[in-house]
């Protein structure tokens, strides 16, 4: 016989592990749910996590009324690891304490011999080098704001950037002294001081920096000129590109450039990354998430004047190159480079940016290895950013319900034709369906304030929605059209005024663009739409680059359009180019496209015109064209 206390505790036992076997099973089958339908859910908590703590520490300042900013960052950072290489600028390396040291001292000129003080605005126009941190950091010491100018800038843009932000001293790169050429005397009129980084000056009414950097006390100044209580200061303004107007000056707040700082180590960056970036410090991407970035984690960045994609990879391999800031359409650059054996012999592993379109994503990885890719969307001014911190291909970021509950944004409905977001009969917008696309906008509030454009109430006004879904609210329009599917990816789909109609259908650019881009012989490709006479809407037209060694077939790419577009979306109109115009910030300029039309008596590169019968694209001659305006020729 078994004795009765033996078997109490085999019964115990076999309970125990009745209950461990269920425990396990039922963790197994948590675990198995969880990976099917929420698979994405532990890395979006940690994501958020760390998104709400530094959440935090930025109301930790307002509560305080004491803001720890970049700059004090950067300072701190001097002090912490003085020797580290802070910038690699063509083949030299400028450490925390040079960078340090220099802006201490271009600090101390600017206060003596300037005569600049706390709350001035001065202008910087300078292309990438160091100095351009050094002016900026200095100006920074003294308390300020500095206006980043598009270094392309036309004469009669650059007196407007100046009405707008109220700057009254510019300071200029050594090399774009000439750039002034025509503006000078205007400015000089205006009563604004003009400052060169350099040791003499051909023109006398340009003063020189250089000369007097070298006799400047390095001391720093005192720390009060650049402490701050709020938040909500401007700390420097960016000019948007302003390819369809004047540019307009976009301001930036401590909150914004610490939000943007912490970037790179959202998505996992850390201190022994090396950083390379090639785009213009004058635009947000390169100085507030690049250099903003390496400053918050106190790593190492490598610095280009301009990008060169046949320099690239070889940068990356020299400089050990980690992680790369790309923009628009500068991974295609790298994918049109010629192959080499090497292309995957990198240490590259991530890759931050935005406006990397699904066809290229894929190309590149394909190419160049496993690197991943986090899309960032957001514009500039914007109050809102979504990060794609998975690396999904062909999204812009990521969201769930807890992103929802910090950040309100909503996708409304969109008529093309009318160019306004649909209303129902209280006059309110009207939600998309997951999966639809609609319009994004995003809610103003405490915790996302729109602080709108310098001078210009008018236009802060103007990219605003009231009374959007109740009377009194208000929402930042992003004039972009996006679409969020079941699993809370976002996809960008095109700019509303992209975006066109035609057979009473929307044509979305990037769409054609990208079924277009898998031709052999097509390079790069824009697509746009163009104005016919008596047709409603906009029919499309493709300017296109056929790729070197390669001819241009219209028979091929007929057969193309035929299989992969509907009727609506072929390009009926073909524009060849040996050269395609973008924006600074490597997009592709569709403005002028758009005003040049498909006259051929004014347009000079080869045009062409999709012909049903011939079944090709064929030449488009002047007879086809006047056939066109006369209504004769079926559309």
């Amino acid at each position: 016989h078994v004795p009765v206390s033996s078997g109490l505790m085999f019964g115990n036992m076999t309970l125990s592990l009745g209950w461990l076997s269920a425990l396990v099973a039922g963790f197994i089958s948590v675990h198995v749910l969880q990976r099917l339908y929420f698979p994405y859910f532990w890395r979006d908590l940690l994501f958020l996590l760390k998104v709400i703590r530094y959440g935090v520490k930025l109301e930790m300042f307002k509560l305080t009324s004491s803001v720890f900013t970049v700059l004090d960052r950067f300072i701190q950072q001097a002090q912490r690891i003085p020797n580290k290489p802070f910038v690699i600028y063509d083949g030299s390396i400028y450490t925390y304490r040079d960078i340090e040291t220099r802006s201490n001292r271009l600090a101390n000129v600017f206060l003596e011999r300037v005569k600049l003080k706390k709350g001035d605005c001065v202008a910087l126009s300078m292309n990438n080098e160091p100095d351009f941190l050094c002016v900026w950091f200095g100006l920074a010491k003294v308390g300020c704001s500095i206006a980043f100018l598009n270094t392309n800038i036309k004469p009669k843009s650059l007196l407007h950037c100046f009405n707008s932000c109220g700057a009254k001293t510019l300071i200029v790169g050594s090399d774009l002294v000439e750039s002034l050429d025509g503006v000078l005397s205007s400015l000089l009129e205006d009563d604004i001081q003009v400052w060169t980084m350099k040791n003499q000056s051909e023109h006398t009414q340009v003063q020189t920096l250089l000369d007097k950097i070298d006799v400047a006390s390095d001391r720093p100044v005192p720390a009060v000129l650049r402490s701050c209580t709020s938040l909500k200061s401007p700390t420097l303004y960016i000019f948007t590109s302003g390819t369809t107007g004047l540019p307009k000056a976009a301001v930036i707040t401590h909150l914004q450039s610490l939000k943007a700082a912490a970037g790179f180590w959202a998505f996992g960056v850390t201190e022994d990354d090396v950083m390379y970036i090639p785009l213009p410090l004058y635009h947000s991407a390169a100085s507030l998430i690049g250099i903003g970035g390496t400053i918050y984690l106190g790593a190492t960045c490598v610095l280009k004047k301009k990008f060169s994609a046949s320099q690239f990879w070889n940068d990356c391999r020299k400089h050990n190159v980690t992680v790369f800031q790309y923009i628009g359409e500068l991974c295609r650059y790298l994918c049109n480079q010629p192959k080499t054996e090497v292309d995957k012999v990198h240490k590259v592993r991530i890759g931050v940016g935005n406006g990397l379109r699904q066809d290229v994503w894929r190309e590149f990885l394909n190419r160049f290895g496993n690197i991943k890719m986090c899309e960032v969307y957001g514009s500039t001014e914007g109050n809102l950013v979504f990060m794609n911190h998975i690396g999904k291909i062909g999204t812009v970021g990521r969201s769930n319900f807890i992103y929802r509950l910090l950040f309100k944004y909503n996708l409304v409905k969109y008529d093309m034709v009318k160019d306004e977001p649909v209303k129902d009969q209280h006059g309110f917008c009207q939600q998309v369906d997951r999966g639809e696309t609609g319009l994004l906008l995003s809610k103003v509030s405490a915790l996302t304030p729109f602080f709108g454009y310098a001078g210009s109430k008018q236009l802060t006004e103007k990219k605003l929605l009231r009374n959007v879904f109740v009377k009194g609210d208000a929402y930042f329009n992003t004039g972009d059209l996006m679409a969020e599917d079941q699993k809370g990816f976002i996809c960008f789909r095109d700019r509303v005024g992209d975006t066109f109609r035609w057979k009473g259908e929307n044509v979305a650019t990037t769409e054609v663009t990208e079924i277009l881009g898998l031709v052999d012989f097509i390079q790069e490709v824009n697509v746009y739409g163009v104005a016919v006479p008596g047709h409603e809407g906009r029919a499309g037209m493709a300017a296109m680059i056929v790729r070197p060694g390669l001819t241009f077939n219209g028979q091929k790419l007929f057969e193309h359009v035929m299989k992969d577009l509907p009727a609506y979306a072929r390009p009926l109109f073909l524009r060849l180019q040996e050269f395609m115009e973008m924006t600074s910030t490597f997009k592709q300029q569709k403005f002028k496209l758009v005003q040049s039309g498909f006259n051929p008596s004014t347009v000079t590169d080869p045009l062409y015109v999709l012909d049903y019968q011939q079944k090709s694209y064929i030449p488009l001659t002047d007879s086809i064209y006047q056939s066109i305006l006369a209504g004769e020729r079926k559309l």
